[in-house]
Order: C-alpha cells, then sequence, then structure tokens
C-alpha cells in the first residue's frame, strides 16, 4: 500500500510509511507549542528536507487543507485569541485564500 501523505511504499495495511509516522507524530505532539519548536521537532525526527516538504505539503484529508494550510490557521487562530477575537479560521479556508487570494503578488493589483 502506498502513503496517504507522501506516496512512498508504506506496508501492508499501512495508511502511513515509517517516516510520515514520525512526522505526524511530531506534527501532533508540538504543533501548538511554536513553530520553531515544531520545525526542530520535525528536522529532529531524522528525516530528509524533501520528505518533510512532501509532508507539509500532503493533505491529511480531502477538502481540508494541507499540513501546511491547518498550519496557518492554527497561527491565525492564535493570533485572533491574542487580539481577543474569536478563532474561526479553518484548514479549508486557508488553502481557498492560498490558491484563491488576492495576495500572492503583492507588487500587482489583483485581477478581479
Amino acid at each position: 500500500m502506498r502513503c496517504r501523505l507522501c506516496g512512498d511504499r508504506a506496508g501492508w495495511w499501512r495508511r502511513r510509511c515509517a517516516e510520515c509516522r514520525r512526522l505526524w507524530t511530531a506534527w501532533t505532539e508540538h504543533g501548538q507549542s511554536g513553530m520553531r519548536r515544531l520545525l526542530e521537532a520535525l528536522r529532529a525526527t531524522g528525516t530528509s528536507a524533501e520528505k518533510i516538504e512532501r509532508f507539509l505539503n500532503a493533505e491529511p484529508r480531502r477538502g481540508n487543507g494541507t499540513i501546511r494550510d491547518l498550519m496557518a490557521a492554527q497561527m491565525s487562530n492564535q493570533l485572533l485569541a491574542a487580539l481577543g477575537q474569536r478563532p474561526t479560521q479553518s484548514g479549508a479556508e486557508a488553502k481557498r485564500l492560498r490558491e484563491h487570494g488576492a495576495w500572492r503578488g503583492y507588487d500587482q493589483r489583483p485581477t478581479e
């Protein structure tokens, strides 16, 4: 079977390969503790930078955004909560903003 996150071989009856399982564990354990600690935890798993990039660009659940989108939504929610606002950003909304947002080209006018 293929890994659902990176596409490499995962083994019989496995949804994730061994490296993605380690990365997933690091992400779930250190995702709330800040970006620096999370990146250190991802590097500490011993996987290559290319594999970490594929992991961050993977979509664990279709339509909910990539892991990178989930991280951006989580950071936005923490910022909104610190400012006294109700945190409402989801991974799917972060994905929509990344794909269709007018902020992609700072030096250009929006096309709409």
